[in-house]
């Protein structure tokens, strides 16, 4: 918060705009305000403006104070219980505004800005992306905040859960939650990002809460490949690497897990992965399901009988975790196999098991 330069002790500005007074900051950094600004719909100009040229900590507590005051809940049925969706989770707005406040260049003149519309949020900030980060890697590109001391002040006292990070929370709570991916827009000296209040989609919601109840919680490089697949049926090991801003590699590791879960299924021919049926019917997506049911059931046949050259016997869960298959679908691939005198059941009930018929 301090230095010394030729015996002579200075506070740096990161000092000044942590403990400085209100007259101090706006003599020595006004460009340090944190400005408000609120829309009304369909209105392009603003009609309430609030200007915040006070230290650090009570700007961001007056702007989280302003934040939740106007943030909606909307509740969505599953089952017996209701889930409370905020129109913006807290941390996310949170993350939005100490990024901008660690990130933006304070030898710029121009101020944070924070325009609060009626489905929507944008952050703007003074000065580019760091060295080396822009749109394609954002989520996952290590940590570089232009203020370092500021991001560590932040974090120490627990504004942050690491210091000059948080995109990635951005990206997994937004996506989790149904609503549209954050946007974030580079222009020649500065940045704003826009995050959407709307629910987008309710199914991938319903689904994601169910799965994390379950099994959870997912990576935001697992969310960002099934929020793909969601909305493009399919998805190759190139395309998640790119979605999810990881290497081919990683984005390898990520597809198994999901397989491996069994949320996903590899559709070897065509070199692609997409939902198991287990998943299409928890999305009600009778569609789909209905289309890729013989080609994959086929495959099924294929599988088991490979499983069962190297393995002497095969259980119905097994079934469903080797291909993906809810529980009656993978009754009736087995009953199928048997009637082709494929295989053989022994024991009943949970001690049932089959094997490959000599």
């Amino acid at each position: 918060m301090i230095d010394v330069v030729d015996d002579e002790i200075l506070l740096t500005v990161a000092g000044l705009l942590f403990v400085g007074t209100k007259e101090a900051i706006a003599k020595y950094m006004p460009q340090s305000e944190i400005i408000i600004l609120t829309y009304n719909e369909g209105q392009t100009e603003y009609h309430k403006r609030l200007e915040l040229k006070v230290p650090l900590i009570q700007a961001v507590d007056r702007i989280q104070q302003f934040f939740e005051d106007r943030n909606g809940i909307q509740n969505i049925q599953m089952g017996l219980f209701k889930l409370e969706i905020q129109d913006y989770p807290i941390n996310v707005f949170q993350e939005a505004l100490l990024n901008a406040i660690s990130h933006r260049d304070y030898e710029s003149t121009s101020s944070i800005f924070v325009k609060f519309y009626p489905n929507e949020i944008i952050v703007e900030n003074p000065g580019s992306f760091p060295s080396g980060v822009d749109s394609t890697n954002i989520i996952t590109h290590p940590s570089s905040p232009r203020n370092k001391l500021i991001a560590e002040v932040l974090q120490k006292l627990r504004y942050v859960q690491r210091s000059g990070q948080g995109v990635d929370i951005i990206f997994k709570d937004m996506l989790s939650l149904g609503k549209s991916a954050p946007e974030y827009n580079l222009y020649s000296e500065a940045v704003s990002l826009t995050l959407r209040s709307s629910l987008e989609d309710i199914e991938f919601l319903k689904f994601i809460t169910k799965e994390e109840e379950n099994n959870g919680e997912f990576s935001v490089s697992e969310i960002c490949i099934l929020k793909y697949i969601k909305s493009y049926k399919t998805i190759t090991l190139g395309k998640a690497a790119e979605v999810a801003q990881i290497t081919t590699q990683s984005a390898a590791n990520v597809l198994n897990k999901l397989c491996q879960k069994r949320n996903i299924l590899q559709r070897e021919a065509r070199n692609k992965y997409m939902f198991t049926h287990r998943v299409y019917e928890s999305l009600d997506d009778n569609i789909e399901y209905t289309k890729d049911k013989d080609f994959d059931e086929i495959q099924a046949n294929v599988m088991i009988l490979d499983y069962l050259t190297k393995n002497k016997y095969i259980t119905r869960k097994e079934v469903e975790r080797l291909c993906g298959f809810s529980p009656a679908t993978s009754k009736r691939i087995l009953k199928d196999l048997r009637d082709q005198e494929k295989i053989v059941l022994e024991g009943q009930n949970k001690s049932s098991r089959y094997k490959l018929k000599k």
